[in-house]
């Protein structure tokens, strides 16, 4: 039985010059440089291929079904997986999406299941003749590249939560249905994104030959962007729980109020109620049957009864 054969989403070699030339087939003999190969979770053909060209750390990390954004070195190859916010149509950019690599001085590997924006942005980067030299400056660049999309995403939902506040605190509007999908999001974006910046904020410490020295003062820039980045996130967050409380809050009162009001007009109109109720019976003996003027003589004394209770009320301070 043929073996599946492996096909790359894309592929390059890349001198060191920076002039790239793509790859048709992953067993041609390799050049100068690095190779880049970018490849689908779901060919059928990955598992056999990483496990004929791959260390065993780099073959399980690479087709971990589940992830969490990491930086670990293994002999002179670094085990990276790294996440994106998801910009593909019709879903939620909460729903971030993750990338594996395995980078070594002539080789990197990257493998996804969904399209990630910032990987598309450096393949039309190669195709156009501006190719990263070296592995080093392609990491940069992805990374620069999967961050200023979360910081775009992070800047939006600040705005956003800037309405948000406008509307409530200055505007009196107590009815905000996408409170609590923001929310989510913020919530869900903050656990993704904070792991995310650990493993780059550990790529300018490693002693590596993959990392010249002078790209570590661009990696701490970019784990500082990232660092802000959730920040932002986590006072995004604690606004939009701030807002909530304060609708909550405002409900409640309102509530309340309502409450009381209804309790003062009950206290006062029980005895009305009792009042007229006791007058309304239908049996013989009640005062007033006779008398063409019992009606009017009733209603005034329910009148100044509930005047005297309101006064009553007043007086003693129940509202």
């Amino acid at each position: 039985m043929t073996q599946a054969r492996l096909t790359p989403l894309c592929a390059f070699d890349i001198a060191p010059d920076g002039a790239a030339r793509p790859l048709e087939d992953c067993d041609q003999p390799q050049g100068p440089g690095y190779r880049w190969l970018h490849l689908d979770l779901d060919d059928p053909a990955l598992p056999a291929w990483c496990e004929a060209n791959l260390p065993h750390i780099a073959t399980r990390s690479l087709l971990a079904r589940e992830t969490r954004p990491r930086a670990d070195l293994h002999d002179e190859g670094l085990v990276l997986s790294l996440r994106g916010v998801n910009l593909n149509a019709g879903a939620d950019v909460a729903d971030m999406v993750a990338l594996r690599l395995w980078v070594t001085p002539s080789l990197l590997v990257t493998v996804r299941r969904r399209r990630i924006f910032a990987v598309d942005d450096l393949r039309r980067a190669i195709e156009g003749g501006n190719a990263p030299p070296n592995p080093a400056e392609f990491l940069i660049r992805l990374a620069d590249g999967l961050i200023e999309r979360i910081e775009e995403v992070s800047v939006a939902l600040s705005e956003a939560t800037d309405d948000y506040e406008d509307r409530v605190y200055d505007g009196g509007s107590r009815v905000l249905p996408d409170l609590a999908a923001m929310r989510r999001k913020t919530i869900k974006l903050r656990r993704h994104v904070g792991p995310l910046t650990d493993a780059l904020t550990s790529l300018p410490q490693m002693k590596t030959p993959i990392f010249p020295k002078t790209s570590a003062s661009r990696l701490r820039e970019i784990a500082n962007r990232a660092v802000r980045s959730v920040e932002e996130l986590a006072e995004v967050r604690e606004r939009l729980t701030a807002l909530a409380d304060f609708i909550d809050l405002s409900h409640a009162s309102r509530q309340n109020r309502n409450g009381y009001t209804l309790s003062v007009i009950a206290s006062i109109f029980l005895p009305l109620s009792l009042l007229t109720g006791l007058f309304g019976v239908n049996v013989a003996g009640m005062p007033g049957m006779g008398s063409p003027d019992a009606f009017w003589i009733l209603t005034a004394a329910t009148v100044v009864i509930g005047v005297v209770l309101y006064a009553a009320l007043r007086w003693s301070r129940w509202f």
